[in-house]
């Protein structure tokens, strides 16, 4: 174990030493991003990076150990963890070195930690060619205080938290005040029982039954949601034949995502799991599953509780009625992904859903990557298909998608089959890559001399090779090619098999967070639209990428959302701006330009509700709903939210241009 003394050599540009005793220094982090150098990584052999971190200031923070490798540019980052932390209270950090490796993507939170991300491909402590410890740039100045900075080759075997109550009895945060804020009880019963009797129409002129617009009538109907081109751009038909448009929230459920375990000294009120009424209002499906951090992960919903308080045992049906009216009266027509099952037909709202599972394989090529030529991985794409049996004659499900942000997907330029040589185990992807390497070049020899490499048989292959598209141009060009082979089995082999099973509904696609790498896009002939989660300002860039790359269908905007930090929440989100005014800014100039985009027929708000605020199961925390955790709708933001719906099929057409106000943006607070 070894002390490190934070020094003035150790700071990076523009940071500053406001106080300073021993091993523990306030510093003043400029808004473009600052904090330490770390020069002892590169040499040390200790496993954990550990300190105390206290952010002395309202909002949360979001911090970054980044490596730089000598194999790539000098001026791009080649892998960073990223974390977030709470304000006021001194949290202790443990930054494991063996993420490193790359084989995680979310690795898990420690107590009083907020969500951890790993970016970027594998690195080698060999190399590094340097590590710095920097705050994420913000909108202003801002002090942080770091202590007892430690390599150790030991974990901590407590996170200690101070005695402090953040969290009042409807699981709202204490430590700030804002308009919607809710005082007590008696008054979340007044105006949850107000809510109760708001029309549940669209109230938008010439609005169909399933939110689409009469007045573009562009196809027979067929008693299903599909698609159509016309005069060059993209449609989504309903199942009468009209134009739609897709837009609602991720997440319309009233879900046990408030996670509670080792933070339970932080809430005013917190029910026991044996409560004969809010005990059942823990997660059955993650209350008491160990996670990757070793933790129990406890999940509550104070959502429901909230609901219970009001309307006792018949909560669920009146959080029906309450959240369909303010969906359909502000425009949205689509119960976006992760929503309650049990408003899937019900609500007469049309939906999308998704696999519950995507098919794998025991063996993984790479984090999620599956042995997709195993008939281990096409008996599972069967199994998982099975899932549409129960929802193929509805017509008011637009379509699924496959599967959610790949994991494998988030390293820039990964060549999956380069992994395939990397990984130990005997996989079908192996097996075939060998023999479809044999049948390319017919001999070793040749092989080895395209490849510049010492290959004595076919069978040196079987033992791992680390990085082998490094080997010379043709060894990764080779790679690349057969990466492809394997992306196309990846998409292909579930989709028909989805296909077989409903022949009425959209395949939708993979919901890519990014196109990490232009092959990505292989398979997507196997696909009806083409979806992708895109947090950013203006989509348009996003969108013109996917048309550049040749694949010619309508595209959903998966996920995107914008957070502010005025309604008690102290992260923003992906995308952040200063207010909800800014929000609802954000939120119309997005929409408008994806419909304005000849392959843009919809995008879905990530999310209905504002998220913990200390953390979901994961630790985001951000201020990107509709609603609250009261389920009070946000007034500013659900009436841009309305003045964009009563214009967007007429964008859609061209009729109207889209608004040209953009929001006032701010960086991001998020992890």
């Amino acid at each position: 174990m070894q002390k490190v003394v934070i020094s003035k050599e150790l700071l990076l540009e523009g940071t500053q030493i406001v106080a300073h005793d021993g091993t523990e220094a306030e510093l003043l982090l400029p808004k473009k991003g600052g904090g330490l150098s770390l020069p002892m990584l590169k040499t040390c052999s200790e496993r954990y990076v550990i300190f105390n971190v206290e952010v002395l200031e309202e909002h949360s923070a979001t911090f970054v150990l980044y490596v730089w490798s000598e194999i790539n540019r000098k001026d791009i980052r080649a892998f960073d963890i990223m974390f977030g932390v709470m304000p006021g209270i001194k949290t202790l950090i443990c930054l494991d070195l063996n993420l490193l490796d790359a084989h995680i993507l979310f690795p898990g939170h420690s107590p009083g930690q907020l969500k951890v991300v790993c970016h970027g491909g594998r690195v080698k402590k060999e190399e590094i060619d340097r590590i710095t410890l920097e705050s994420h740039p913000c909108y202003h100045d801002y002090n942080i205080r770091i202590s007892d900075l430690t390599l150790s080759d030991t974990k901590p075997e407590e996170f200690p938290l101070p005695d402090v109550k953040l969290v009042d009895e409807l699981g709202q945060y204490k430590m700030k005040d804002w308009p919607q804020k809710v005082s007590g009880i008696e008054e979340l019963k007044e105006r949850l029982n107000a809510a109760s009797n708001i029309p549940d129409d669209y109230g938008i002129d010439n609005w169909d039954e399933y939110g689409g617009h009469t007045d573009m009538h562009y196809g027979e109907g067929t008693g299903f949601f599909t698609k159509i081109k016309k005069d060059g751009r993209w449609y989504l038909l309903d199942p009468l034949g009209n134009a739609f448009y897709s837009m609602g929230p991720c997440g319309v459920v009233a879900r046990a995502d408030c996670r509670v375990d080792c933070v339970e000294k932080f809430m005013d009120w917190l029910p026991g799991k044996d409560d004969p009424v809010y005990g059942s209002m823990y997660a059955p499906g993650r209350s008491g599953r160990i996670t990757e951090d070793g933790r129990n992960c406890t999940l509550f919903s104070f959502e429901q509780a909230n609901l219970y308080r009001v309307f006792g045992d018949n909560w669920f049906d009146e959080w029906k009625k309450i959240i369909k009216a303010n969906l359909k009266q502000h425009g949205l027509n689509t119960l976006a992904n992760w929503s309650d099952f049990r408003l899937y037909g019900l609500l007469k709202v049309p939906y999308v859903t998704m696999l519950p599972a995507y098919p794998t394989t025991k063996i993984t090529i790479f984090r999620d990557f599956p042995d997709v030529f195993s008939d281990e991985f096409k008996e599972n794409a069967i199994t998982c298909a099975a899932y549409l049996k129960e929802y193929r004659d509805d017509p008011y499900m637009i379509g699924y998608f496959l599967r959610n942000e790949p994991s494998w997907a988030f390293v820039d330029n990964l060549i999956i089959a380069e992994e395939v040589l990397y990984n130990p185990a005997a996989t079908a992807c192996k097996e075939t890559l060998i023999r479809w390497l044999s049948e390319k070049y017919g001999n070793v020899e040749a092989l080895a001399q395209a490849w510049n490499a010492d290959f004595n048989s076919f069978d040196d292959l079987e033992s791992p090779i680390y990085a082998a598209s490094r080997l010379s141009k043709t060894a990764e060009t080779d790679l690349k090619e057969f990466s492809k082979l394997m992306l196309e089995a990846y998409m292909g082999i579930p989709s028909v098999e989805c296909r077989a099973v409903d022949p009425n509904h959209m395949n939708m696609g993979m919901r890519w967070a990014w196109i990490s790498d232009p092959d990505i896009v292989t398979g997507w002939q196997h696909f009806d639209v083409f979806s992708i989660n895109s947090y950013s300002v203006d989509p348009s860039p996003f969108l013109d990428n996917v048309a550049n790359l040749g694949v010619d269908l309508p595209v959903i905007i998966g996920e995107f959302h914008f957070g502010a930090l005025d309604t008690g929440l102290t992260a923003t989100g992906l995308e952040g701006v200063l207010t909800q005014e800014e929000r609802g800014a954000a939120y119309r100039y997005y929409c408008e330009r994806v419909a304005a985009h000849p392959l843009g027929v919809g995008c879905h708000f990530f999310q209905c509700y504002d998220q913990f605020v200390l953390g979901r199961f994961d630790g985001e925390n951000y201020n990107i709903g509709f609603f609250d955790i009261c389920s009070q709708p946000n007034e500013v933001m659900l009436k841009a939210v309305k003045e964009c719906s009563d214009t967007i099929y007429k964008v859609a057409s061209g009729a109207v241009p889209p608004t040209d106000r953009k929001p006032l943006s701010i960086p991001m607070i998020a992890y």
